[in-house]
């Protein structure tokens, strides 16, 4: 038996959990037509048998029509999700842990153009923010259809084998009810705290009595608001009372602030730069105000905090979700004496900035999560070693480092600078962003353990290559900025890049022009803002920073607000002069038949990079494959076989920025598939 707090077996109910760590409900977006399929199961069932104790499904699974998806939301209205859960249960329970799924009503959270174009209902008339849908102020009889959907969904769930149903009060429809500031309701279900709370019993009751006094039954909820005329601290309090004191749920899941807004959300899953584990202590106080089983997450990403929130008595069980998508195998980790080897979650939140944009949750450290039926999270071994070398220590370089490895092969990384990370590194010098460094250490740590040979300030050409007489070459040089984009004008520009590495001092009055809209935009804002000077972010999109999405921008927009930096968009910088001791930027429109000055005394261009690709053109005559990619066997995650010449001694690939222009998943994904069939 261990002593390690998290390794502790927990009783709930009849239910005996293995371990103190849970993945929280969350949606990944990996349903098909609504239901959980094969991607959905094998994303669950990874983490199963790695050891967590227990994994909960869906955020939320909607249990009603006029509930549309907006995150690609389970369909729990349907029977034939019964099927598809049994299958995820089973081979969860399998595996030994526990699997239960959050059900829920959006109400305003969701859209009337979605699904079968029925209007949202909520208990205001007030639209969310965030979705910008103006509900149908909810009647009676859509309140007894509702409580009825709550208790079939849960029926089916418990048809389906799971071990519970938890219901979702977090911004959706159960809490715009008791919320002050989303109730406009008259009568029974408004007014007093009472009557607010009126429907989430109706909800309660109704499952409880369809599901039996055994199942287990808990509520995620939000205790405060942390708004003004929203639910209080101490209205959070209370409220947690009165649930417990209904006897009619087993747990309760608590976390803190609001989802209407993109600041609201991103407060109760804070971001990369923002403080770790904030609501921990208010859990800790609603676990000991009510003497009920205590569940919460919220940016808990390492194992040192989530063992500090059991060992203090502040939490039952605790939620590690995000770093579950980073790192799979965290339990098993822990139980083998690894704890350290444990790749971590950095707070990028690509994973849910991707589902709020409608895509599937990825991983920016771990291309495998979302795609297990595709990639595996652990490297098989080769039939044989290879030698293969790779040029640039980036996060796609690592990355294919650590696969090569992994595979057994023999691997010898050159890298220009002192240090490992490429453009991450410039990334990580803003404190905001610091903690993308950890992409870099991690695979940096793996490598140096698997025996991979590292030359650093080797500015490696092709005959620096062919010295080591490779089998394989990988180019992962990423690229340089782009800024011969003007009509006129060029060469009195500086990069992004200028401004991040301290090459260039900011100005006093700066235009920063961005046609990538990445982050290094609003870092570069962020650095000359910082000074005093007056700045100004120039697209030619329609919104701002298009490629950082909606949690990731609220740090950010905080801080460029508060220093009064303005954003303009649909115009783009056509030409830069000098006027004087000052540049004139004239800029237009893509809509064309207009233009206008700006005097300032600094341009700064963003428009993304082009690949840094000399030694790869170098070195593709002597290549087997002259550089060509079969993109079925990449796809596929079969060998690369194509042969262009007999006569070369190598293959050839390149990955990243190398390529082409893109983001640090996409090099690290690129890495992952090839090196993984080599």
């Amino acid at each position: 038996m261990s002593n390690d707090p998290l390794l502790q077996p927990y009783r709930l109910k009849h239910l005996t959990l293995r371990n103190r760590l849970i993945i929280t409900s969350h949606e990944p977006a990996y349903p098909e037509d609504g239901m959980p399929k094969d991607r959905y199961r094998a994303y669950h069932v990874e983490r199963a048998r790695a050891g967590v104790a227990m994994t909960m499904t869906a955020g939320s699974a909607s249990v009603s029509r006029d509930s549309p998806p907006v995150f690609n939301n389970v369909l729990v209205w349907k029977d034939e999700v019964v099927g598809w859960m049994k299958k995820l249960a089973d081979e969860c329970h399998d595996a030994g842990a526990a699997v239960m799924i959050q059900l829920t009503h959006l109400g305003r959270r969701t859209r009337w153009d979605k699904g079968d174009w029925l209007p949202s209902v909520a208990s205001t008339h007030d639209r969310e923010p965030a979705h910008r849908a103006f509900p149908k102020l909810i009647e009676d009889w859509d309140i007894t259809r509702i409580v009825k959907d709550f208790a079939d969904a849960a029926e089916r769930m418990k048809a389906a084998g799971l071990d519970g149903v938890e219901i979702c009060a977090t911004g959706h429809l159960v809490d715009q009810f008791w919320s002050p500031l989303t109730n406009q309701l008259d009568g029974p279900y408004g007014g007093s705290l009472e009557n607010r709370m009126r429907f989430v019993f109706d909800v309660l009751s109704a499952v409880r009595e369809r599901v039996g006094p055994d199942y287990i039954l808990g509520l995620r909820y939000i205790g405060d608001e942390m708004m003004d005329g929203g639910i209080s601290a101490a209205d959070g309090i209370e409220i947690s009372r009165r649930l417990k004191a209904s006897g009619l749920i087993d747990y309760l899941n608590v976390t803190r602030s609001q989802i209407a807004t993109d600041a609201g959300l991103t407060d109760m899953i804070p971001v990369q730069g923002m403080r770790s584990a904030p609501h921990l202590e208010f859990a800790g106080q609603v676990r000991a105000a009510t003497q009920i089983p205590t569940f919460h997450a919220s940016k808990i990403q390492d194992v040192a905090t989530a063992r500090h929130a059991i060992a203090t008595g502040k939490l039952d069980m605790v939620g590690m979700t995000r770093a579950h998508l980073a790192d799979p195998h965290i339990v098993a980790k822990i139980l083998r004496g690894e704890e350290d080897r444990i790749r971590p979650c950095v707070g990028a939140n690509y994973c849910l900035d991707r589902i709020y944009q409608g895509g599937m949750a990825l991983c920016l450290h771990n291309p495998a999560t979302g795609r297990e039926l595709e990639q595996p999270h652990v490297i098989p071994r080769a039939d044989g070693a290879r030698r293969v070398v790779v040029i640039g220590a980036g996060p796609g370089g690592l990355e294919a480092a650590r696969v090569a490895a992994e595979r057994g092969h023999q691997v010898i990384v050159h890298e220009a600078a002192n240090d490992p990370g490429g453009q991450v590194r410039l990334t990580a010098t803003t404190a905001r962003r610091a903690e993308m460094i950890q992409l870099i250490q991690w695979r940096y740590e793996e490598c140096t353990r698997l025996g991979v040979t590292f030359h650093f300030n080797s500015y490696a050409d092709a005959e620096t290559v062919l010295a080591e007489a490779p089998d394989v070459v990988i180019v992962a040089t990423g690229g340089l900025p782009h800024t011969e984009v003007l009509e006129r004008g060029n060469e009195l520009v500086v990069s992004a890049w200028d401004i991040l590495s301290g090459d260039v001092r900011p100005g006093t009055s700066v235009l920063i022009y961005d046609d990538a809209g990445d982050y290094a935009t609003l870092q570069a804002a962020e650095k000359i803002s910082e000074t005093g000077a007056r700045v100004e972010v120039m697209t030619r999109d329609r919104n701002i920073v298009p490629e950082v999405m909606a949690m990731s921008l609220t740090p950010s927009l905080r801080l460029l607000q508060q220093r009064d930096v303005t954003f303009t968009v649909t115009w783009k910088l056509d030409a830069v002069e000098r006027a004087g001791n000052a540049l004139r930027a004239t800029v237009g429109s893509d809509y064309g038949g207009v233009t206008r000055t700006r005097e300032v005394d600094q341009v700064v261009v963003n428009c993304g990079t082009r690949p840094l690709d000399d030694l790869y053109f170098e070195l593709r005559a002597g290549s087997s494959n002259l550089g060509e990619v079969d993109h079925q066997a990449l796809i596929d995650g079969t060998p690369q076989t194509v042969v262009r010449n007999p006569e070369g001694r190598y293959q050839l690939f390149r990955i990243g920025d190398a390529v082409s222009a893109r983001n640090t998943h996409a090099a690290i994904y690129d890495a992952l598939r090839l090196l993984k069939a080599v």
